[in-house]
């Protein structure tokens, strides 16, 4: 049941919210294979089958698990959007769904950065790095961690997404140093080597012990005019400021886990002083996709069904919901990076419909401009 409608100036306010459900694949698309996944990757479908089953009805009801087997409700309007964009990650998948395709790829470094960019850092923060290549996040820390807290050089490593990634251990690199190394590495990160986000990772405990803190922070590059740009002053929850620069968003704390994402999204529905809301929801991705572990993406869905049952239940009459991923992150393939996928679209608040299978991310910021008349 929807909560009660509002009135400003006299009329119903027509708002827009948009949840994306990071790293939630529905499948491979025809080009997969040429970013480096030609075993049919298949998130949702593949989490689903390797817990024997998800108890998520209401995703199910509104066609979001559709491609992983789950039939829709009658009501649903619901489908598959193909990205067109030269990437397989959440800057490029938030971009597009606002109208910004990327054309040409970012680069993205297999053998580490080159040594006129390592160079060109360790003078500007005037101090040696470790690391220095392709990792995942929580094993690299596990790996240098200790020569980390023994030198106080910072751990610089990168991804299969254009990404350079700077961890220090809270109490060795404070947390605005490290930050400041970010701006630094970001004001370098240029042509060839203009990595599309620079990401500081701190962390804490001790060795065999390290965990990431919540004080992440992501620096990525000035994004293309999009329709943030056309309506304003949008609240946005999570990450997604950072992914546009904060160009076009309030200002607001940024929240780094679902349980605050949702604490955050509930407070901005009820504040309703914004007519478009841009979630991301970044756990299943996050701690779950990069990790290779199905069991707790499985457990993370099942988590967000009941936030999604607490979402519709503060949707006022003229709301539009749109739920949809980035990209896809299957947790059950033998990599620990992004995967190029379909991702799902369901809307609470149209007319049911099966759309199928559709081009471009766009989609989704095509019915946000529709619905609030941009």
């Amino acid at each position: 049941m929807r909560a009660c409608g509002h009135r400003r100036g006299g009329r119903d306010l027509k708002r827009a919210i948009v949840v994306v459900l990071d790293g939630c694949g529905a499948g491979a698309t025809p080009d997969a294979a040429a970013f480096g996944d030609p075993h049919g990757p298949a998130t949702l479908r593949h989490v689903s089958e390797a817990v024997g089953g998800l108890d998520c009805p209401n995703l199910a009801a509104c066609g979001f698990l559709a491609a992983a087997g789950y039939p829709p409700a009658a009501t649903a309007h619901f489908g598959r959007l193909r990205p067109l964009s030269m990437g397989k990650d959440s800057v490029t998948g938030h971009w597009e769904m606002m109208g910004a395709v990327v054309t040409e790829p970012f680069p993205t470094y297999p053998d580490g950065f080159p040594p006129e960019l390592i160079e060109a850092f360790v003078r500007a923060i005037g101090t040696e790095v470790l690391g220095n290549k392709p990792a995942s996040g929580t094993a690299i820390i596990a790996e240098l961690g200790e020569e980390h807290l023994r030198t106080g050089h910072p751990i610089v490593y990168t991804s299969g997404d254009s990404v350079f990634q700077i961890a220090a251990h809270e109490e060795i690199i404070p947390i605005e140093r490290l930050y400041d190394m970010c701006e630094t590495a970001r004001e370098l990160c240029v042509a060839p080597h203009n990595v599309q986000r620079v990401i500081a990772r701190p962390f804490e405990g001790k060795p065999g012990h390290f965990e990431r803190t919540t004080r992440r922070k992501d620096y990525p590059l000035t994004p293309p005019p999009n329709l943030v740009d056309a309506i304003g002053d949008v609240r946005g929850v999570g990450v997604v400021p950072e992914l546009f620069a904060g160009r076009g968003f309030q200002v607001t704390p940024r929240t780094q886990s679902n349980a605050e994402h949702e604490v955050a999204l509930l407070e901005a529905m009820a504040a309703q002083d914004a007519r478009f809301i841009f979630a991301n929801f970044e756990d299943f991705d996050m701690l779950y996709g990069h990790r290779s572990n199905p069991d707790g993406f499985a457990e993370c869905l099942e988590e967000f069904d009941h936030t999604l049952a607490r979402i519709q239940a503060a949707l006022l009459p003229e709301d539009l919901l749109i739920l949809t991923a980035d990209h896809g992150n299957d947790p059950t393939d033998a990599s620990t990076d992004h995967t190029r996928e379909y991702v799902p679209l369901a809307v609470i608040g149209l007319p049911p419909q099966a759309r199928g299978d559709e081009d471009g991310l766009s989609v989704v910021g095509d019915l946000v401009r529709t619905h609030l008349g941009v």
